[in-house]
């Protein structure tokens, strides 16, 4: 019994340390790749690096098994045969969304954080995968794309240095524009916004349609700037006693001639700046991954300045070599402290990724 036991361990050994060490390449690969994740490897080439070294591992388990030769084609062939069904029958969808990823990739119209709207979906982009990129909407909730549908519609990208950001306000034909015009103008500029307008829309049965905006400069206070943009029109028009009411307003109660339908307004000062910004909040996972962009940013741009100074160690004096390598040493601890910077901000988000319901 004991040497039938020996015999079957013996027979089996090829395949139990096959499977040990396909199982130890995938962990250490998938650990690699995810600690350089989103600089020297990008996410749809982590994806396919890793369904790539799985579709090895289950060849070479096969190839392992204690079986005779005829019955390992066999085997393969049936593998074969799996997975053409497989990518036939999900043709439609799993390779369709690929196509769709390396399609965005390479046209990269958007990076992560950026503001999109696709559809009725708007938010900033934290995720860009092989199949699904992921946006974080203004409720703060993470909405997942399949790449199939950002190729198929119309995909509106927010410039990150700078958009026009506007509203919409009816006033009654008893108000000259002439008289609205540079109210709405001022408003713009209270607002901060930069470069404002005014445009008619449209000329109603009742009333008139005015437009106001600016250039935006910075796209990470968008809602807090419409917002304000809001405000400051309330507060220019009310002051300047313009009623912002429908030309068909009736109220029922007796009230005095002089009453005026409009709040007191509150002009802009030193203390706007320091009110709350949603953003912050809102699209909080959005700004994890911009912040982490940036600093890989910084570690490609150190690494370069490292290599330039490399490249100048023969071509100068004994003097400004050692300045050289005291650069390259401070780059180089540099780039350590961001990759430990980087490695723990990646580590918290693959936990709040498996927290998540």
């Amino acid at each position: 019994m004991f040497e039938l036991s020996l015999d079957t361990f013996r027979l089996y050994l090829p395949l139990l340390a096959m499977l040990a060490a396909c199982l130890v390449v995938l962990s250490v690969s998938h650990w690699l790749l995810i600690r350089r994740q989103g600089s020297a490897v990008s996410s749809i080439r982590r994806q396919l690096l890793l369904m790539s070294l799985t579709g090895v591992a289950v060849i070479l388990l096969v190839l392992t098994l204690p079986v005779g030769e005829a019955t390992k084609g066999d085997l393969l062939s049936l593998l074969g045969l799996v997975f053409t069904g497989i990518f036939a029958l999900s043709s439609t969808t799993f390779v369709a969304n690929a196509m769709a990823g390396f399609m965005l990739r390479s046209v990269k119209s958007f990076r992560h954080g950026d503001f999109v709207r696709v559809g009725e979906h708007f938010g900033r982009v934290t995720v860009s995968g092989l199949f699904h990129t992921e946006i974080q909407s203004e409720e703060r909730d993470l909405i997942t794309l399949p790449n199939l549908y950002l190729t198929t519609q119309a995909l509106t990208v927010v410039r990150s240095s700078g958009t026009f950001t506007s509203c919409e306000v009816s006033l009654g034909y008893d108000v000259a524009w002439h008289k609205v015009e540079p109210l709405l103008i001022l408003a713009a500029q209270e607002a901060g916004l930069d470069e404002p307008f005014v445009q008619i829309l449209t000329l109603g049965d009742f009333a008139i349609l005015y437009k106001t905006g600016g250039i935006c400069s910075d796209v990470n206070q968008l809602l807090t700037q419409r917002s304000r943009l809001k405000k400051a029109v309330l507060d220019q028009l009310h002051g300047a006693g313009i009623e912002i009411v429908s030309p068909n307003f009736i109220n029922q109660r007796q009230l005095p001639a002089q009453q005026v339908f409009s709040a007191p307004p509150k002009y802009a000062n030193d203390n706007e700046s320091s009110e709350f910004s949603p953003e912050s909040k809102i699209f909080d996972k959005a700004e994890k991954v911009v912040k982490v962009r940036t600093l890989l940013d910084d570690v490609i741009r150190l690494q370069r300045t490292i290599a330039e100074h490399k490249s100048l160690l023969g071509d100068v004096s004994k003097e400004q070599q050692v300045e050289l390598k005291l650069r390259i040493q401070e780059a180089g601890e540099r780039i350590k402290s961001l990759e430990n910077i980087i490695d723990k901000a990646r580590s918290n988000q693959q936990k709040e990724q498996h927290e998540r319901p």
